[in-house]
């Protein structure tokens, strides 16, 4: 049973009830990229130092042209959702709020569609 006050009633506000969505979203896309950030860096220290044909020979093998992508694709939602909530946290300006929201998202599908077109060429 919940008591709001008569201004609360009147004016609709109350919990928004989205928080918990993000929470876990970006809690799953952190725990995921535990796996991948040891397996970038593995693949990182592996290729330190070898020419562009080692590379493509490495990324043409489907394991590792899965993980990247996969790596690319949490490792750019997790940054979106945490940039979001320092967005929210620390822009006051609804019309600047609003424009580093399109602006984070622009980033990200930009280079989400780069990246995964890249790994795509380099992989077939």
């Amino acid at each position: 049973m919940t008591t709001p006050t008569p201004l609360a009633r009147v004016e609709g506000l109350g919990a928004a009830h989205s928080g918990t969505g993000h929470f876990w979203r970006q809690r799953v896309s952190a725990v995921a990229l535990i796996p991948l950030s040891v397996w970038f860096m593995y693949a990182a220290v592996r290729l330190v130092g070898a020419d562009r044909d080692a590379v493509v020979a490495f990324l043409h093998q489907p394991v590792n042209a899965i993980a990247m992508a996969l790596f690319v694709v949490a490792a750019l939602h997790h940054g979106v959702l945490g940039l979001q909530v320092v967005i929210e946290d620390y822009v006051h300006t609804e019309g600047w709020k609003i424009t580093l929201f399109l602006l984070n998202q622009l980033l990200a599908w930009t280079l989400g569609a780069v990246s995964l077109f890249a790994l795509v060429k380099i992989a077939l």
